[in-house]
């Protein structure tokens, strides 16, 4: 009967072992979404109490987030909006893939600041809080550029 046991409690605590490891296949050696944000910028709004803002957020861990919700100090309301051929919709969550990427960039997905508590001009900076199913929050300094404002990465 000892011989029995020593098999069984050997294998029980190797599975034991194999269920401690990373559990992740993120080349970053995280399982946690890791969210940066990059090129975000308003253009300089041409009505009084609306704008527009774009940004791309990158997720280098290898779980997937989401963001819920975006406000700013300079909006009564951001809301988040996706353009499919055309129309635009209002959503209440955007996905971002583990390793992957969402983009809001002109004639596609973007931010609408609405209810503008004062009218920003071009060389200012607003202060954007995005916050995240999973990680939380995080502020984002955006840059408000010409209304006519074309970046060179193409959103």
């Amino acid at each position: 009967m000892r011989r029995a046991l020593l098999p069984a409690a050997a294998l029980a605590g190797a599975l034991a072992l194999a269920g401690c490891g990373s559990g992740t296949d993120s080349p970053s050696g995280s399982s946690k979404a890791e969210l940066t944000v990059s090129g975000p910028y308003m253009p300089q709004p041409v009505s009084a109490d609306m704008a527009a803002g774009f940004l791309t957020i990158s997720n280098k861990g290898g779980t997937k987030d989401e963001l819920t919700s975006v406000t700013s100090d300079v909006a009564g309301q951001v809301t988040m909006h996706s353009t499919v051929g055309g129309a635009m919709e209002e959503k209440t969550s955007f996905a971002i893939p583990a390793h992957g990427q969402l983009v809001f960039k002109s004639g596609g997905s973007h931010l609408m600041f609405e209810k503008l508590k004062r009218r920003p001009e071009q060389g200012q900076k607003i202060t954007l809080h995005l916050t995240f199913a999973k990680s939380g929050a995080l502020t984002v300094e955006m840059p408000v550029k010409s209304a006519t404002y074309n970046p060179s990465t193409g959103h």
